[in-house]
């Protein structure tokens, strides 16, 4: 399925494209390549993504995986592997089964100095619980210790990184 097919499916707007598109343009603002995902800025600390686009997947179940495990195979969009892996992440809450078996997929991203990316990657992680994951965790927690601070970044991946952690260590002290 082709992504102008797959936004056809959740009826984008052409018009609120072209409004996002105008805007963007007037208040010299990035649109990170994607029309219908905010990424977070310094007013907002967190992602807007198209519910109805992550509901359609997200109801899909397993039948949706083969195309979102394509996107995060190929993409290098940071927008859209973020919008991915959150719609992963809604898939997993949602019972989907089978997302445990992408960590080869997931991994491609374990090197990442994305904060979005990190953040839902480690989210993920901590909910499929894949052992070959807790390196990469600490990896990528003791890299962005190391780094100094970012004034201009509006959130910290260590609070989910650490978080993903901490419940692989306390799942395997468990009877």
């Amino acid at each position: 399925m082709s992504i102008n097919a797959v936004n056809n499916q959740y009826n984008v707007s052409r018009s609120a494209l072209l409004y996002r598109q105008d805007y963007a343009q007037q208040n010299n603002v990035s649109l990170a390549f994607q029309p219908n995902i905010n990424m977070p800025n310094n007013v907002r600390n967190y992602c807007l993504f198209d519910q109805n686009k992550v509901d359609y997947f997200v109801k899909q179940k397993e039948n949706a995986l083969p195309y979102l495990t394509d996107i995060l195979q190929h993409s290098n969009n940071e927008a859209q592997v973020t919008e991915t892996l959150y719609i992963m992440d809604r898939m997993i809450d949602n019972g989907t089964k089978g997302v445990d078996k992408l960590y080869p997929v997931f991994s491609r991203f374990n090197d990442t100095q994305s904060p979005n990316i990190q953040t839902f990657l480690a989210g993920i992680y901590r909910k499929i619980q894949v052992p070959d994951a807790f390196g990469p965790l600490c990896k990528m927690l003791i890299q962005n210790s190391m780094k100094p601070n970012n004034p201009a970044q509006t959130f910290d991946p260590n609070e989910e990184i650490g978080g993903a952690i901490l419940s692989y260590i306390s799942d395997r002290w468990k009877g």
